[in-house]
């Protein structure tokens, strides 16, 4: 096993990592687009939920959107002086259409029977929820009582709300896999949650299930981009070994 401390792989990995910061302004250097849609297709290999990617970005190209996304994120220096604005959504609506497309291109063809329980049977239980959410406690006195005669189980979707934050969840995965490949290409990028939502989802006409859960500045770092000296609090706080 290589030592974690001299591997080059490691180290390469640790100073992406430990470079990347919240950059809050940006040079004039242009983003090529060829190093954005690798960082992009990094984002997508990102860890998800049953493989059901909930997720879309949109790259802000046009000159007049770029100005009102801006605007909409309050104009805050990291949107304002960014070469790329990222908006990035997290998807409650495609879970059934996903799981299908699992079975259809699943890599070993014609799925096997236990693909195709899960995802054609065990996804619509976990996720259907009926009109005003009437199957919500049914789902939750099964779950209850499965837990009573054959042990864990995984807690179903009871909610719009409860399917919302699994996307984000997902959503969040793939926005960190974004940033950490824009810091290798030797880019940089701002995490932004301050924005007027409902604004933004009518500038890019998005509906009901579809949440931006950031909107991600790209560029250059530029001379004073980075406010001030990183620092965490204690690693005691939040390691724990049990």
């Amino acid at each position: 096993m290589p030592n974690i401390h001299t591997d080059p792989k490691t180290v390469n990995f640790y100073d992406v990592v430990t470079s990347r910061r919240s950059v809050r302004l940006f040079t004039h250097t242009p983003v090529p687009d060829d190093v954005l849609d690798a960082c992009l297709d990094m984002a997508l290999l990102a860890p998800n939920s049953s493989n059901l990617q909930p997720w879309e970005f949109y790259v802000i190209e046009s000159p007049e959107t770029h100005k009102k996304a801006v605007e909409y994120c309050m104009n805050q220096n990291a949107a304002r002086t960014a070469n790329r604005l990222i908006v990035c959504v997290a998807r409650t609506d495609t879970w059934r259409q996903h799981a299908q497309d699992n079975i259809k291109f699943f890599p070993v063809q014609p799925a096997p029977k236990a693909v195709k329980d899960y995802y054609g049977k065990l996804i619509p239980v976990a996720f259907t929820r009926g009109k005003l959410n009437a199957l919500a406690p049914a789902k939750w006195l099964a779950t209850n009582a499965f837990r009573q005669v054959k042990g864990a189980i995984a807690e179903p979707m009871y909610s719009e709300t409860d399917i919302k934050t699994w996307a984000l969840a997902n959503l969040y995965l793939a926005c960190q896999n974004f940033m950490l490949a824009v810091r290798a290409y030797g880019f940089d990028s701002c995490p932004m949650g301050g924005f007027d939502e409902p604004k933004m989802k009518k500038l890019l006409g998005l509906h009901a299930h579809q949440h931006i859960g950031m909107v991600i500045a790209v560029g250059e770092r530029a001379e004073k981009g980075i406010y001030m000296e990183q620092y965490r609090f204690d690693k005691k706080r939040f390691v724990f070994k049990v």
